[in-house]
């Protein structure tokens, strides 16, 4: 039996719309009746919606996604093309200064005083400190760690330094010695080394970087250091010389521009270098030995002696050349930290002080000038002097002295002094008046000519504003101050017959082509006649030579020596009232022909005597015999003038 599957049922398509103009079949279309739709059912259209708002609103989007990148393209390429273009010229391109090199100080005879060494400052970018490019977070904190300890800084400080925001370069640290960089570069490389193997452990040394540069260092430490001066951490002048002449010594410095990447140099990309132009080197009149010999000296006796301080000044009488000036206590500018705050600068030219006896030499001087008396005079010195309202005497009690004008200044007598001084004028108020233009003249209450930082002028008031007490102790040297240079500059005078030479430091400078200027001629002016001159120098061998002179211990076998001793009352600086002495010594040799100014002051002695032939006197001749024999200077084989002391009454 045969299965028969039923026939398929045929279900109409739909219909599909007539073609125009198409005919029609039979029973297609509208052949047919269409059926009824019941009554209560409602004919549904369903209708698709438009693209084109959408289209419309997608073509506006873009267009103004397009338009706003056409409009920042222009602005980038053409309106602030200029400030984009520098502000990727400054990113990618670093400017560094090129440190001129400071020019050498030296002595006389070219024996470096002060130099500069290779240094470097230890630089940093701290745009390569940042946690996205260390790929940690506290990069600074472990780079600063490392460097604290190298470079002597805070760790603290340094990572604060490294957090720095917008910019790419800070300084760690000035001048530090090659041996420096060479350790942070050791250890940055043994990070680079390390980070290759771990990238977990990275390099935090590769932003730190290294300018050159160079570092101020004195070979001799203390020695002539009040005169050196020091250089601070920005590598100016800050003290003495090298703030007085710090263009001169500091040249110019230059600029260097290159590309960089990761804080490396880009080799391919080119620099552009303006060469710094080195400083010139100075040439002191200091003499190295002559200045140890002196500085020596005073340093020893200022400790025996407990003292406050003391100086010792040496002149070429012939051309006013400094060969030396020494301080003590005093100071190593290698190492200011260590340094005492009262020993900084250049007591010899910063401190004012009354000279006492040494400054007699100008009131004799001005009374053998105009003529008021001679170096045999007689003089009549009592015990006391009642002279306006107050007695005066001298250092000693003594019975009446019948001393000569010569003896005046051999004993250092006030008395004498002041009856000497009274008599220039008709009148005490003219005695002054003509006493103080000779002061003026030999340069007390002005500048020395040095020009040196922080000098002082000293202290002369005008005649019309001295006290009564004044009229008569100026003449002896008491109220009046003046510094150490000047009182040397005195006695300079007198040894160079009358004629006063500016004091002088520098001999000339040597520049970067080698060529050596020199200083300018010091100014010259007559002070005294010749013949003034000769006639003190010699009542200045009275007070060494002769055996009642004060300054006995300044006795060089051989030579012709003339001196002054002096004791002054000193006023305390913290008190402003008198306080202890002040001791010093001045004179010259060979006295019949003078080349060599010696000046020694000791302030506040206080052990031991403080009388200035007893712990000046000595230094003046043992600096004075190194001297003359480092100069070569023979003697000159004649016999001191030996002039009279004292008379006997009715002669």
């Amino acid at each position: 039996m045969t299965d028969r599957q039923p026939p398929r049922r045929k279900v109409p398509g739909p219909a599909r719309p007539a073609r125009p103009g198409a005919p029609r079949r039979p029973g297609q279309g509208g052949s047919r009746p269409a059926a009824r739709r019941p009554a209560s059912a409602k004919a549904r259209t369903i209708r698709l919606g438009s693209p084109r708002p959408r289209l419309r609103m997608v073509s506006l989007g873009l267009t103004l996604v397009m338009l706003a990148f056409v409009v920042r393209l222009l602005q980038v390429q053409a309106v602030d093309a200029n400030a984009y273009a520098a502000k990727a010229e400054k990113n990618r391109y670093f400017t560094h200064t090129l440190a001129a090199e400071r020019g050498r100080i030296t002595d006389r005879g070219g024996v470096e005083l002060a130099a500069s060494v290779d240094a470097y400052d230890i630089t940093a970018d701290p745009t390569l400190f940042t946690p996205k490019e260390m790929k940690v977070e506290d990069a600074p904190e472990q780079a600063a760690a490392l460097l604290a300890p190298i470079l002597g800084k805070d760790a603290a400080e340094i990572t604060k330094k490294l957090k720095t925001p917008d910019t790419r370069y800070v300084l760690l640290a000035r001048r530090q010695t090659p041996q420096v960089w060479k350790q942070i570069k050791d250890l940055r490389g043994a990070l680079a080394e390390k980070a290759g193997t771990d990238p977990k452990s990275p390099n935090v040394l590769a932003g730190v970087l290294a300018d050159p540069s160079s570092k101020r260092v004195y070979p001799n430490h203390d020695l002539a250091a009040g005169i050196l001066g020091w250089v601070n951490a920005d590598g100016k002048g800050a003290g003495g010389l090298e703030q007085q002449l710090n263009k001169q010594l500091a040249g110019e410095d230059g600029k260097i521009k290159y590309a960089q990447s990761g804080g490396r140099q880009v080799p391919t990309a080119g620099s552009t270098e303006t060469p710094a132009v080195p400083g010139s080197d100075v040439e002191l009149t200091i003499d190295r030995d002559i200045q140890w010999a002196a500085q020596d000296a005073i340093t020893e006796q200022v400790k025996k002696s407990k003292a406050d301080r003391g100086y010792v000044m040496v002149q070429d009488t012939r051309t006013g050349e400094v060969l030396a000036m020494a301080n003590a206590p005093g100071f190593d500018p290698n190492d200011l930290s260590q340094a005492n705050g009262a020993a900084l600068g250049n007591a010899a030219l910063q401190d004012a002080y009354e000279p006492g006896s040494t400054s007699k030499v100008m009131s004799m001087a001005a009374v053998l000038e105009e003529n008021a008396a001679t170096p045999g005079t007689h003089v009549t010195v009592p015990n006391r002097l009642h002279r306006g309202d107050r007695l005066f005497q001298d250092d000693i009690d003594h019975p009446t002295w019948h001393l000569t004008l010569n003896g005046v200044l051999a004993k250092s007598s006030n008395i004498g002094t002041i009856l000497a001084t009274g008599e220039m004028g008709k009148s005490q108020r003219e005695s002054n008046e003509i006493l103080y233009s000779y002061l003026r003249k030999f340069g007390i209450g002005k500048e020395t000519g040095l020009d040196f930082p922080g000098e002082t002028p000293g202290i002369l008031a005008p005649p019309q504003k001295w006290s009564t007490s004044q009229q008569f102790t100026i003449p002896f040297g008491q109220g009046l101050s003046i510094n150490a240079m000047q009182a040397t500059s005195v006695y300079q005078t007198i040894a160079n017959g009358g004629v006063r030479i500016e004091p002088t430091l520098v001999r000339g400078t040597k520049g970067p082509d080698g060529r050596f200027t020199p200083a300018p001629k010091p100014k010259k002016t007559r002070i005294v006649s010749d013949k003034t001159a000769r006639t003190v120098s010699k009542m200045l061998e009275s007070v060494v030579d002769d055996v009642e002179g004060t300054g006995n211990s300044a006795r060089i076998p051989g030579y012709r020596v003339a001196g002054k001793t002096g004791t002054a009352n000193r006023v305390d600086p913290e008190t402003g009232r008198y306080k202890g002495y002040t001791s010093s010594f001045a004179g010259f040799a060979p006295a019949d022909k003078p080349r060599i100014t010696v000046y020694c002051a000791i302030q506040n002695s206080t052990k031991g005597s403080y009388f200035g032939g007893e712990i000046c006197g000595p230094i003046y001749k043992k600096v004075m015999q190194f001297s003359l024999k480092t100069l070569q200077e023979p003697p000159t084989g004649k016999g001191p003038a030996r002039l009279p002391v004292t008379f006997k009454p009715g002669d």
